[in-house]
């Protein structure tokens, strides 16, 4: 009997030993399993890189909470154990979920604190087993340090997608958004962006959603290419302080001192995104009793340099099949005026076809009059990011715009070797100035011929950075369009333009992640109500039941001898 209990407690001081050891090698060794397929959890370095700018208590809230439709719930609870890894690496994370419809009495106010913070909600139909009902969900967080506030999207809002479907891109994104708004929230501005003026460019009003967006992460203001008559090598070297220069929609030409002061910046490691229009042509020009315009090429007088670069922007207009909607009233005009939807051809709805991160599971990005782009050989890499559909091709101009064309019908017959017409390229090399081996217009002391390893991305279509205005003359969302009431994903394209031109492809690596949530099917269930709910609860338990009646069995008959 003693050697038994000697036996028992040397068994037990070894597993005391064992489990001490075990403790002590992962307290000093910390690492997580992702036992998932696809490697959900499991966090890429560039959000760890981020984590560990986070010094202080950072908070969240999210406001996921409460009697969330099924769809709703799988988004919270992703969301859920994604901040339990955040947290994890760092203990100053701290997240709580809070449902601001919980109380009535406070509910309102709740609301209208959100709605002024800019956190909308979204109003979605719950079918429970063909019983059909409203229901507003707040798909937002928010996330506090140091006296800054940042709003986190947890939804991403895809036109024409379902909400199961909205909810698996929803899901792809989350690392990103997190990481995303921490990066804001942790690391201090340190790139610079330059909005051109001077050349008929947009107004800052027509862009304002893009460049409130982008204010949250780096500095910006505006460059003026007036002074270059007086002092163009003063408005050079101002110009070279940015990191980047944007050229949305100019519609005046560049003189030829301008363009050597943008082509030595770029010559000299500058960054670009030009958006670009060969044919003057606007949508508003359409809305007149004719229903008619005349589009006209543009000269803007870059051409020549655009050729030096490695591509060239047609003075012609892209008519796509795979159009966006407009509504265009139909009837009698007075009070039995009614609107129906066309499909508007000179709109381009492009899903982009190529996976580089820039593009990469992105929706439908919309165009309006754009043009086509070519590519020369002349060795930049150039690549595709965005081309309209198999079923398009080039108009020339000049040519009357009509709106009667949404009743021409057409066929495939009429595509053929036409379409995937390049509407957004990536240039990547060292580009040679448009000067070289030519006089220069000033004179200049640290002219450089040949440029370092640069990149920029060019854009046939200016309106795509154009935000529309209500009625109270005040910017919309960007990529929003008032006239059918879709969401696109323009916003979303262009910052992922400027990240990519400003090197911070590690959150746009993020944003590609391609993870496989497997989700029921709601209308499978619905067929097999009661054959879904034995399989999920009942068989579980039954087989529960039978281990426990085979494991008494077992012991009885073991012991009861």
């Amino acid at each position: 009997m003693v050697p038994i209990k000697k036996s028992n407690l040397k068994s037990v001081l070894i597993t005391i030993a064992v489990l001490l050891v075990i403790n002590g090698i992962g307290n000093r060794f910390f690492h997580r399993f992702d036992l998932t397929k696809d490697k959900r959890y499991t966090l890429s370095t560039t959000s760890l890189n981020i984590i560990e700018e986070v010094k202080e208590p950072l908070y969240i809230k999210i406001y996921l909470q409460g009697d969330l439709p099924a769809e709703f719930k799988r988004l919270q609870q992703e969301t859920q154990q994604l901040l339990e890894e955040f947290q994890a690496y760092n203990k100053n994370i701290v997240f709580e979920f809070i449902n601001p419809l919980e109380n009535e009495d406070t509910s309102m106010d709740n609301i209208k604190e959100l709605y002024r913070k800019g956190l909308t909600p979204v109003n979605i139909t719950v079918d429970d087993k063909g019983k059909q009902s409203q229901a507003m969900v707040f798909p937002w967080a928010i996330a506090v340090y140091q006296n800054k506030e940042v709003n986190i999207p947890l939804l991403k809002n895809r036109m024409g997608a379902s909400t199961t479907e909205m909810v698996i891109g929803s899901v792809q994104h989350l690392e990103y958004s997190i990481s995303d708004a921490l990066h804001k929230i942790t690391t201090a501005k340190q790139k610079t962006v330059a909005v051109i003026k001077g050349n008929g460019e947009l107004q800052d009003v027509l862009m304002a959603k893009f460049l409130l967006q982008i204010r949250e992460s780096y500095h910006i203001g505006p460059f003026t290419l007036d002074s270059v008559a007086k002092d163009p090598t003063g408005n050079l070297n101002a110009l070279e302080k940015y990191d980047l220069a944007i050229i949305a929609k100019p519609t005046e030409m560049f003189s030829d001192a301008e363009k050597q002061v943008l082509d030595q910046f770029i010559i000299n490691g500058g960054k670009t995104l030009w958006l670009v229009d060969q044919v003057n042509v606007e949508m508003d020009s359409l809305y007149n009793e004719s229903g008619s315009t005349l589009a006209f090429p543009r000269d803007l007088n870059l051409n020549d340099m655009f050729f030096k670069y490695g591509f060239r922007i047609n003075p012609d207009i892209v008519k796509d099949e795979q159009g966006s909607p407009i509504k265009l009233a139909t009837g009698e005009q007075g009070s039995a005026t009614q609107y129906q939807e066309f499909n508007w051809k000179f709109a381009p709805l492009v899903y982009p076809e190529s996976t580089h991160p820039i593009v990469k599971n992105l929706g439908g990005i919309k165009f309006d009059f754009a043009n086509p782009i070519d590519t020369l050989k002349n060795g930049i890499k150039k690549t595709v990011l965005l081309q309209s559909s198999q079923y398009s091709k080039k108009i020339g101009a000049p040519v009357e715009v009509n709106l009667d064309i949404v009743a021409e019908e057409t066929s495939p017959n009429h595509y053929i070797k036409t379409g995937n017409i390049p509407l957004a390229v990536l240039l990547e090399g060292s580009f040679h100035s448009m000067f070289e081996n030519r006089v220069l217009p000033f004179e200049q002391t640290k002219f450089e011929a040949v440029g370092k390893k640069n990149k920029m991305i060019v854009i046939s279509d200016g309106d795509l950075i154009k935000n529309q205005l209500d009625k109270n003359y005040q910017p919309v969302e960007l990529g929003y369009d008032q006239r059918s009431g879709n969401l696109y994903d323009n916003k979303d394209f262009l910052l992922n333009c400027v990240n990519y031109l400003l090197d911070d492809t590690g959150l746009i690596n993020i944003r590609s992640k391609d993870l496989d949530l497997p989700l029921l099917d709601k209308e499978k269930v619905f067929e097999n109500y009661t054959k879904t709910q034995v399989i999920t609860i009942g068989l579980p338990l039954l087989i529960l039941v039978l281990f426990g009646a085979l494991f008494t069995y077992l012991r009885k008959r073991k012991y009861g001898q």
